[in-house]
């Protein structure tokens, strides 16, 4: 048997663990893009990382207190403008409209009595450590599926009829060791049990005995992995509900390996198991602003955050030979470029690649509002996987840059910026 574990409105439970003023009242966790870092003043930012894998990403921070005013709201022209949106709300909050994703000020209008705290990241990671360490003490087998969510598979460990049990004593021990409320669902399916918890919330139990009487009338989009899109695609089949899925099975299974692998989880019959989900298997940023049309401007934000990707392919030790550039401009334009480096990489490398790529798709009177920048295609430093013809300089230029990550260790990621960072 399956238990899904999901922490019930995670950050906001987090934040009533260190202020307990914040239970039972409507509250939310708020954020926004994070700007500071291309702040030209040193802000000792620094990345927390403890979740290793590729189901969490990892954050960068500053160890400066925020407030509501000075995260949230912007002067502009002498007058006040809330910035940001909602992370996650507590449902005392959700009881007035308040939703995820909602624009702060919105949330606002419809809960003006609502405590709004900026999110802390390293809190939430810190926790979500702590907990996955917890049930991998108090469980066989755990997949930690996000920073709020786990899996784990009892079975020929708790009899099936004992799984319920277990669940009300692994929701009362996490009450006990951590403040956290969460919500847990059983089935013999991963799937389907990770469905269930939705019947569970909040704080509750949802046992599924019988998968096809429990799917019938559920809609297409409750489903986890059915989007808008495929939601669309269904619907010209008159297909609404998982019960109208199981009834397709001939349709789904024309659709080859995709569609077959959903027919199987919708109906609980596709035996997959726990997962490692392993190591990262790529490395992004990127953030969200108002309009630039300064050229100089744009390709120095990109400069900083290549040194904050550094940063993190310093930490974890790989060797990524793509490196992909994408720019959104205003009015829907997208401009988007990779190239695959085979070289041992290094900060200065990385950074004479990201200018061409740049050179190669920015738009001159177009205003810029978000940059990406990822990294991917991991390999070790074998020489005969890689590029012989720079090798001596690449070696080089990897031994400096490990050097400067040790000093971004110790002082801080912005400790040393290189010059097109200015």
């Amino acid at each position: 048997m399956f238990l899904h574990i999901d922490i019930d409105s995670f950050f906001a439970s987090a934040e009533r663990t260190v202020d307990p003023t914040l239970k039972g009242i409507p509250m939310a966790v708020g954020s926004r893009s994070n700007l500071e870092i291309f702040n030209k003043k040193r802000t000792n930012i620094r990345l927390i990382n403890d979740n290793s894998g590729a189901f969490v990403t990892p954050v960068f921070y500053s160890d400066k207190k925020q407030t509501f005013d000075s995260y949230f709201v912007d002067k502009i022209d002498g007058r006040e403008k809330i910035r940001g949106i909602i992370t996650t709300s507590s449902y005392e909050a959700r009881a007035f409209g308040v939703k995820t994703a909602m624009p702060i000020s919105q949330a606002l209008q419809l809960c003006p009595h609502m405590v709004v705290v900026p999110s802390n990241y390293p809190l939430y990671h810190k926790l979500s450590h702590r907990i996955h360490n917890f049930m991998m003490a108090h469980m066989p087998k755990v997949e930690q599926y996000s920073i709020d969510e786990f899996f784990t598979d009892v079975s020929g460990w708790i009899k099936d009829e004992d799984c319920y049990l277990f669940a009300e004593e692994i929701k009362q021990k996490m009450i006990d060791e951590f403040d956290i409320p969460v919500s847990i669902g059983i089935s013999r399916s991963k799937w389907i049990a990770k469905l269930a918890t939705e019947s569970a919330k909040p704080f509750g139990i949802y046992e599924v005995k019988d998968i096809d009487s429990y799917i019938e009338d559920i809609p297409i989009k409750a489903f986890p992995g059915i989007g808008k899109g495929f939601q669309e695609r269904l619907g010209k089949y008159y297909i609404k509900t998982l019960g109208d899925v199981k009834r397709s099975k001939t349709l789904f299974y024309s659709w080859n390996k995709p569609g077959k692998q959903l027919y199987n989880r919708v109906t609980g019959i596709d035996n997959e198991q726990i997962e490692d989900r392993g190591d990262r298997k790529s490395i992004g940023i990127s953030r969200t602003f108002d309009a630039i049309n300064d050229s100089d401007e744009i390709k120095r934000r990109v400069m900083i955050m290549a040194r904050h990707i550094v940063y993190m392919v310093m930490a974890i030790e790989v060797n990524p030979t793509t490196y992909y550039l994408k720019i959104n401009y205003e009015y829907g334009i997208k401009r988007k470029k990779s190239e695959t480096v085979n070289r041992i990489f290094s900060e200065q490398l990385f950074k004479r690649v990201l200018i061409e790529m740049y050179d190669e798709i920015k738009v001159a009177d177009g205003g810029a509002i978000k940059i990406s920048v990822n990294l991917s295609n991991f390999t070790s430093q074998q020489q005969k996987t890689l590029s012989l013809i720079d090798i001596d300089d690449d070696m080089s230029d990897n031994k400096l840059s490990r050097e400067i990550h040790k000093l971004r260790e110790r002082f801080g990621l912005d400790i040393v910026k290189s010059g097109n960072e200015i």
